[in-house]
C-alpha cells in the first residue's frame, strides 16, 4: 500500500550522526504542530539524488521557508555515517536541510515505498518522492513515476504550496 494525501505519517526512529556517534531521531516530535517537507531518495551519492534532487531543495529552501515550512528533511535508506558524508558533500546542512538515515528501511517500508534494483546494487531502498506534512498529516504527496526527478523536486513542492 502506498501512502496518500490525508494519511498520518507513522512514527519512526531515523538516524543521524551526532557528536558522540549515531543517534536516534524520533520523527513524531519533528512533525507535531509543524509544517515539514520530507523528500526521499533511493540512495546517497547516486547520480540523480546528488545532481538533481538534493540541489533542487537547496535552491528552494529559502522560498519554502517563506511559505511557512518549518523544516526540510531528506531521508535515504543509508546509515548515518553515509548521510553525514553526503550532507557535507552536497552542502545540504548549510542550506538548512536535515539529512536522516532510514538505515533498516522500516519507515520506507511502513509507507509502502520500498523497492529493489539489483542491477544497480540497491536493495530495500526508497522510491523517490516529496511530501508536505502539516502536524503529521500528509497534505501534498508527489511520488515519482520513474527514475526522474521532476514531480518530487523542490520546485514542484514550492509550486504545490
Amino acid at each position: 500500500m502506498t501512502f496518500k494525501v490525508g494519511d498520518r505519517l507513522p512514527d519512526a526512529k531515523l538516524l543521524r550522526l551526532g557528536e558522540n556517534g549515531p543517534e536516534a531521531v524520533e520523527l513524531a516530535p519533528k512533525l507535531a504542530g509543524r509544517k515539514v517537507v520530507i523528500f526521499a531518495v533511493p540512495g546517497a551519492f547516486t547520480p540523480t539524488c546528488s545532481n538533481a534532487h538534493v540541489p533542487s531543495f537547496i535552491r528552494t529552501a529559502d522560498r519554502l521557508r517563506e511559505k511557512g515550512v518549518d523544516e526540510i528533511i531528506c531521508i535515504s535508506v543509508n546509515d548515518p555515517f553515509v548521510m553525514k558524508a553526503w550532507d557535507e558533500a552536497t552542502g545540504a546542512g548549510k542550506a538548512g536541510i536535515t539529512m536522516l538515515g532510514d538505515a533498516d528501511s522500516s519507515f520506507t517500508e511502513a509507507l509502502g515505498l520500498a523497492f529493489d534494483a539489483p542491477a544497480a546494487g540497491l536493495y530495500r531502498r526508497s522510491r523517490r518522492y516529496a511530501m508536505v506534512a502539516d502536524d503529521g498529516v500528509v497534505t501534498v504527496f508527489n511520488l515519482e513515476p520513474d527514475t526522474d526527478c521532476s514531480v518530487s523536486a523542490g520546485e514542484a513542492i514550492l509550486e504545490a504550496l
